[in-house]
């Protein structure tokens, strides 16, 4: 069976920024092991499918190890691809995940793609001794959310110091470890590491701004939010609290066009 597929920069405006996604439109589900092996085959952090239910697409997602619950940047992706090859004249598309509920995706001005996303839970957290030896280093604050843990630190400088020990990291249960702090030129930055979903770090991780977006609106006393991840290959977003709902604005550019052989 021959497969259509897509690999998408997304939250990027050039190829070779932001980060890569892999997207497969298809007319049925495949097997959940033919899917892993295909998002393992492509060994980028995320390959999202996608099928037409009705008036909505159902979509999930896989890393080269595992399914996970919710991607901002493949859904950024799988709604380029749509908009752009398939329903051109459409301006919103309503995605459901059965992991994560309903999603949206805008089609706005000036080639921008708006998800909207819930909201992630956040509980403080004792300190944890093991956790910053993998990470090299100690935050002021850290809680823990639906997959992930986020940590807070003192300034970007310290952002971009850090470099994580994975073999120690990827003893810590957990999908992400997202790591943060006030941002020199943008209200805040971010990094994301996720060894256990076989991704050292995630160059842009739109799932990990419904973590962010409301501590730093909370922090910052504002809900309209830039954001930076600095990453290698780096990613900005636009994100908006809309207080059980975020909103995640970026772009996205198309790769390669391919046909896969299952």
């Amino acid at each position: 069976m021959k497969l259509k597929m897509y690999q998408i920069d997304a939250f990027a405006e050039r190829v070779f920024s932001g980060n890569p996604a892999a997207v497969c439109v298809l007319d049925f589900w495949l097997k959940d092991a033919v899917m892993q092996q295909i998002a393992a085959e492509n060994n980028l952090a995320e390959t999202a499918f996608v099928v037409k239910n009705n008036n909505q697409y159902d979509i999930r997602w896989f890393t080269p190890e595992i399914e996970v619950d919710l991607c901002g940047h493949a859904t950024l992706a799988t709604a380029f691809v749509l908009f752009t090859y398939y329903i051109p004249n459409e301006k919103n598309i309503a995605f459901f995940s059965s992991r994560s509920g309903s999603l949206w995706v805008e089609k706005e001005d000036e080639g921008y793609l708006t998800l909207n996303f819930p909201v992630d839970d956040l509980a403080l957290c004792n300190p944890m001794p093991k956790l910053y030896e993998a990470l090299g280093s100690t935050p002021e604050h850290i809680f823990k959310g639906k997959t992930d843990y986020l940590l807070v630190y003192k300034n970007q400088d310290e952002i971009i110091q850090i470099s994580p020990n994975f073999f120690l990291l990827n003893q810590v249960e957990a999908r992400g470890i997202i790591v943060t702090a006030k941002g020199e030129d943008v209200d805040f930055v971010s990094r994301f590491f996720a060894p256990q979903a076989g991704i050292n770090e995630d160059p842009v991780t739109g799932s990990a701004h419904t973590s962010l977006t409301p501590y730093w609106s909370k922090i910052l006393g504002k809900d309209r939010l830039t954001a930076k991840q600095l990453s290698k290959r780096g990613g900005e977003l636009i994100c908006e609290n809309l207080g059980e709902r975020i909103k995640i604005k970026g772009k996205a550019v198309s790769y390669l066009i391919g046909e896969i052989e299952v």
